[in-house]
């Protein structure tokens, strides 16, 4: 298969290994130095992208992957104010869009272990949910958009939780989610019902980068030859 990595910096650079060790070419990285100047002809010439950039770049990244019809696994996160117009124009251009907020399998596997949770909670108000987030200090946005996603499914399933908050106090139907910034840490996330009796808690830690860069090249392995809108819950289905 023929990736093009759209953002190549140290994510774009794990992806890389990992796909040449599973067969793939690499056919086109896009970094700081040609992400204004590469060509539509070049981004053709992959069978799928994987797009890693930064926030700012992200929309016209994948606005051009949907425009010449290359599919696209985005990872960047911070967007998503735009998601209902990327897919609304993915759909309009038969494409193809993997999105998720993270790829790697072992967070996949927590988000579901949280909705559960999160179910299981629902009767019980006595409980109150917190959240914790812990990334590097160049990770540009806060809360991460793992975080986001798992705040989102909580509300989902409690009733009497319909917003979240980041690093303030949170009011009753509010989900308070601390975010720090610290150095060389990959990322935790960890979520925690409290009542006056006792505390629940899942927690998720990554090691190293490799999980999310492995699961991002089965994401694109995955939607290869595909048209529509994917997540990774249809990756692991």
């Amino acid at each position: 298969m023929k990736i093009a990595l759209v953002g190549y910096g140290k994510m774009g650079k794990e992806i890389e290994q990992i796909a040449i060790s599973r067969g793939h070419e690499i056919v086109l990285k896009v970094n700081s130095s040609n992400a204004d100047t590469f060509t539509n002809e070049e981004l053709k010439m992959a069978d799928v992208a994987i797009e890693f950039s930064v926030p700012q770049s992200a929309i016209n990244n994948i606005n051009r992957c949907i425009d010449t019809n290359v599919p696209v696994v985005v990872g960047t996160t911070a967007w998503l104010d735009k998601k209902e117009d990327v897919i609304i124009r993915c759909i309009d251009n038969n494409g193809a869009l993997l999105y998720s907020s993270n790829f790697s399998i072992g967070v996949n596997l927590f988000f579901q272990l949280n909705e559960k949770l999160a179910e299981l909670m629902k009767p019980y108000n006595e409980y109150e949910v917190t959240m914790e987030e812990i990334h590097h200090v160049h990770k540009l946005d806060a809360p991460s958009g793992t975080a986001i996603t798992l705040a989102n499914e909580i509300i989902e399933q409690l009733p009497r939780k319909n917003k979240w908050v980041v690093n303030t106090g949170a009011k009753a139907n509010e989900i308070e989610i601390r975010a720090i910034r610290t150095n060389s840490v990959p990322g935790t996330h960890s979520i925690t019902y409290n009542s006056e009796i006792d505390s629940i808690s899942i927690e998720h830690i990554a090691h190293n980068r490799k999980g999310f860069a492995l699961g991002a090249v089965i994401a694109a392995e995955y939607l290869k030859d595909k048209k529509g809108i994917y997540t990774m819950r249809d990756v692991l289905k």
